[in-house]
């Protein structure tokens, strides 16, 4: 019975979630030739979709909601049927919303690592995709435009897959970059180390800008560029920095996280309110592990 009136009550949370973003103004922006971005800053969830000569690729549901929102974009720039729906992981505030797309006709896509949680964690806004790719690659060639799933192993979540259209140069971020704003809150389901090795790699890929599923004021409508990629995985690096620094200096390790502060990022967003619970998780990260600092 408790298991049954917990799950109503969230539930009910959720669709209230859903139905205010229902009254909220959404934008579609042509970052590029026949590649849009969609998405509500006031909910602060972005997607992208891609228009072919043979059909319409889109990228990240998010829910009901922001689907029949995405899914107007769409049929307001192009009558190209929906081809694809990508997932870009598991979590339950990007993958929800897909049967908007299922009813258009649309194949959904995630990597197995999400497609495997998502079988095992129904939710009652999220359509099981139909298709699942495994390994570190996989390409969508649709009307003579390759879209690359890149998957660079665990970062945040589960099958987190990071897109790339490499003829346009433009990538599709979700999650891992936030631009000019700290980490989210107590940085959930991330492994820090892993995700500091993903955001290098991504370095490494060849794109000019890239969509973010999530931004923030300071981030244009466009898009951000691989500069946002290096600020965050730099940011990690200075808060562990500033962490051992304090340390170093006979602070006690369990006051450090509330006494850290990185003024160079003091204008980025939530850095008063979040600040001190991303240093608790790099902190106890690390403390799970052997310390650097700590004597032999």
């Amino acid at each position: 019975m408790m298991v049954s009136i917990k799950r109503i009550l969230l539930t009910a949370l959720f669709l209230v979630v859903v139905d205010s973003a229902v009254s909220q103004d959404a934008y579609t922006v042509e970052v590029a030739d026949n590649v849009y971005s969609y998405g509500n800053p006031a909910m602060a969830y972005f997607s992208m979709f891609v228009v072919t000569d043979n059909g319409v690729m889109a990228i990240e549901p998010v829910n009901t909601s922001h689907s029949q929102g995405l899914l107007q974009a769409i049929q307001s720039v192009t009558d190209q049927p929906i081809r694809y729906l990508l997932h870009s992981h598991n979590h339950w505030d990007h993958s929800a919303g897909g049967q908007v797309f299922k009813d258009e006709g649309a194949t959904i896509i995630a990597h197995v690592e999400a497609y495997e949680w998502m079988r095992a964690n129904p939710h009652p806004d999220m359509a099981l995709p139909d298709e699942s790719w495994g390994g570190p690659r996989s390409d969508i060639v649709l009307g003579g435009t390759t879209l690359e799933l890149h998957y660079f192993g665990m970062s945040h979540g589960l099958g987190m897959t990071v897109f790339l259209l490499p003829e346009e140069k433009i990538a599709y971020i979700a999650d891992i970059v936030t631009p000019n704003r700290l980490l989210f809150t107590i940085v959930p389901d991330f492994n820090i180390k892993e995700w500091e090795r993903t955001l290098g790699q991504i370095e490494t890929m060849d794109f000019d800008k890239a969509i973010f599923s999530h931004n923030n004021n300071s981030t244009p409508l466009q898009g951000g560029t691989k500069q946002d990629v290096m600020e965050t995985r730099q940011f990690i690096r200075d808060l562990r920095a500033a962490i051992h620094t304090e340390i170093e200096k006979g602070t006690n390790p369990f006051m450090a996280p509330n006494v850290v502060r990185l003024p160079k990022y003091e204008s980025w967003a939530m850095y008063d309110e979040w600040l001190s619970m991303n240093a608790w998780r790099v902190f106890l990260d690390e403390h799970m592990g052997p310390y650097p600092w700590r004597p032999d």
